[in-house]
């Protein structure tokens, strides 16, 4: 017979090492929140490339490896890549107190695991488009009383101030609502999709000067709702132009320069580092 107490143990070893983080609270998490509470009743449906596996059995030992599980196979709806979300939490780092919206939402495993990383004093606002994964995410975590999900479009929303946006669809810019409820220090992290052949995961921090960004990883995700769409006026990025954005500006404060790399209406990116001179 399998121990679950074990192979969560060890899994949760697993990803706080691939999230190389200094908090040693994150593996702590991973191993107390049960993966398998937010998938439904097994067997699960796997995803290793384009193929599909079933588990051979509802043994949740089976879902405790960086696997994707299927939550809505129709839709490309999917439990997310573990090792994935670990690095990106351990990125944001999370601490008590703080305030985290959570776009995307799913079924609520990622906003479980934000919502124990900011406890006590702290919240999670989840917003899920799709009514029914809505519906299970709020079952899933009516333990977790710091946690409100909403089933809503975060597009066209306005988001609560937050210390952390967590966003879990592509998008070919952020919304500037999301900019704008970034708090002093606030971090958001986002795929960002500017066209099908750029799949970036971009680290947003505010600052004084403005928005820092960082395209730290290749990212996929399902197309976000109402953002996944440049509009014909829109400057698409090379990928290495892309990979050179450091800042990110609202156009309502600073008009495009010499130096945007991407620009989308109401917001553009730009090569320049806020630590430097113009142009650098």
């Amino acid at each position: 017979m399998n121990n679950i107490e074990d192979i969560r143990t060890f899994y949760a070893r697993l990803m706080a090492a691939n999230a190389d983080s200094l908090d040693p609270r994150l593996e702590e998490v991973f191993a107390s929140v049960p993966r398998e509470a937010f998938l439904g009743p097994g067997p699960w449906t796997v995803i290793a490339g384009n193929v599909r596996l079933m588990t051979p059995s509802a043994d949740p030992a089976h879902i405790y490896q960086n696997v994707l599980v299927a939550l809505d196979a129709d839709k490309g709806i999917n439990n997310g890549e573990p090792f994935l979300h670990a690095m990106w939490i351990g990125k944001l780092a999370p601490k008590p107190g703080e305030t985290v919206t959570h776009i995307g939402a799913g079924t609520g495993y990622y906003t479980a695991l934000l919502s124990r990383l900011v406890s006590p004093g702290g919240s999670v606002t989840a917003f899920e488009l799709d009514k029914n994964l809505a519906d299970l995410a709020r079952e899933n975590l009516e333990a977790y009383r710091n946690t409100t999900v909403v089933h809503g479009d975060a597009v066209t929303t306005s988001l609560p101030p937050s210390d952390i946006v967590y966003v879990n669809a592509g998008v070919v810019a952020p919304p500037a609502g999301w900019l704008k409820a970034l708090r002093p220090g606030g971090r958001m992290i986002f795929p960002w999709r500017p066209a099908e052949r750029v799949p970036l995961a971009m680290l947003v921090t505010r600052t004084e000067k403005g928005f820092a960004c960082d395209p730290f990883m290749r990212a996929w995700f399902i197309p976000c709702f109402g953002a996944s769409l440049a509009d014909l006026a829109a400057k698409i990025p090379t990928r290495e132009e892309a990979t050179r954005s450091r800042s990110i500006w609202l156009t309502s404060d600073k008009a495009p320069d010499r130096t945007a790399t991407a620009i989308f209406g109401d917001v553009w990116f730009s090569s320049k580092n806020l630590g430097t001179k113009p142009g650098i």
